[in-house]
């Protein structure tokens, strides 16, 4: 699990990594942007790794139990509910992507790229919200493995899709962030 989170915060470590060494005259503005937007996705991500751990016991004392299916039920109900809490805050979040910029004190200089960036990754909080979801599940029954392989591939991804988006297309900040919702996706999918 910790690993898992590890790999998770790396998505935003990598960004900045990319952005500076290839972000060109405006790396500076990129690292900025980079920096803020990604510590608001990384503070939405443990509340929801959190809020999914819970699920997580549940579900492996029902299994534990005997009970599978109680434990169905349960995986059924948690998938309702992340279900309806990825859709709020998707709203929420790419709504208030200027507020949240603004509450994270992004210089003036970085604002707009900020402002993206959040919204752009925001856009995928039904991914992030799913991945934590599904793995939860996954180590309730007693796999912690596969949700530790599929956020490495995402990490994989999410390295080559900045390389690809921001050092080639010189997208900047934006192709970051448009890597990390799409590794976010592949995760979900694996």
């Amino acid at each position: 699990i910790l690993l898992a989170l590890f790999l998770q915060a790396m998505y935003g470590a990598v960004d900045l990594l990319i952005v500076g060494q290839f972000g060109g005259d405006t790396a500076d503005v990129f690292v900025s942007t980079v920096a803020t937007g990604s510590q608001v996705m990384m503070t939405l991500t443990v509340v929801i790794t959190g809020l999914s751990m819970g699920l997580t016991v549940y579900v492996g004392e029902k299994i534990g139990a005997g009970k599978r299916e109680e434990a169905g039920e349960i995986i059924g109900s948690g998938i309702s509910l992340f279900g309806i809490i990825s859709l709020i805050l998707t709203v929420v979040m790419v709504l208030n992507s200027s507020a949240l910029t603004k509450l994270m004190h992004a210089p003036a200089e970085a604002f707009d790229n900020t402002v993206w960036y959040v919204t752009i990754c925001s856009a995928g909080t039904l991914f992030i919200v799913a991945y934590n979801l599904v793995g939860s599940i996954f180590r309730g029954i007693g796999d912690s493995k596969i949700p530790l392989l599929t956020v490495a591939i995402a990490c994989v991804l999410n390295i080559l899709g900045d390389l690809l988006l921001v050092a080639v297309f010189e997208l900047g900040a934006i192709g970051a962030a448009l890597a990390t919702v799409f590794a976010q996706a592949m995760s979900v999918f694996f």
